[in-house]
């Protein structure tokens, strides 16, 4: 398994709706997640800048790597009034470099 870490911009003033829209995460979204091996998922909240920062194990095929599925492009679409996103509706994502791991 690979270790991915990625962050991603909340718009201010949404906190609230993103995490009750991820509490209410659709059931076909979190199979689709689970069946590509995705596994271990979270995301973390900074106040100060609105980022968001997210930690996932994969095998290679990672939540941002989904974006041919419609169920990941409904989402997005659903996402998007929410946080800063490309004109597909992505979500701006950057992966970050691993510096350190303590198991």
């Amino acid at each position: 398994m690979k270790r991915v870490a990625f962050k991603m911009y909340l718009k201010r003033g949404f906190e609230a709706e993103y995490t009750k829209r991820h509490k209410e995460i659709w059931p076909e979204l979190k199979k689709l997640l689970q069946d590509a091996g995705v596994s271990d998922y979270s995301i973390f909240w900074d106040k100060e800048t609105n980022v968001l920062f997210a930690v996932q194990k994969n095998s290679g095929v990672g939540s941002q790597n989904l974006s041919e599925t419609e169920i990941v492009k409904r989402w997005w679409k659903f996402m998007s009034d929410i946080m800063e996103t490309n004109p597909d509706n992505s979500p701006i994502s950057i992966e970050l470099d691993e510096l350190f791991y303590m198991e």
